[in-house]
């Protein structure tokens, strides 16, 4: 058995614009200031860790935490 997890950063979501008050300009600037990519992340980029990790490529990866959050938690 395998177990890993996949932690998100501030993802271009409905989730997020509801956050943001879909998408006021101050929100945006704000939020985006904290991401050290410059940009929201994509819902696809979430869905290609997770692919990866469920596929045979990543059959030997088990226990980790993967940030997939735009280099936040590498500040």
């Amino acid at each position: 058995m395998r177990v890993n997890a996949v932690c998100p950063g501030v993802i271009d979501t409905e989730m997020v614009d509801r956050f943001t008050g879909h998408h006021q300009q101050e929100a945006d600037t704000t939020l985006i200031a904290t991401e050290p990519i410059g940009r929201y992340g994509r819902p696809e980029e979430i869905a290609d860790a997770v692919v990866w990790l469920c596929s045979d490529r990543a059959t030997f990866v088990t226990g980790q935490t993967i940030a997939v959050d735009g280099g936040f938690i590498a500040r």
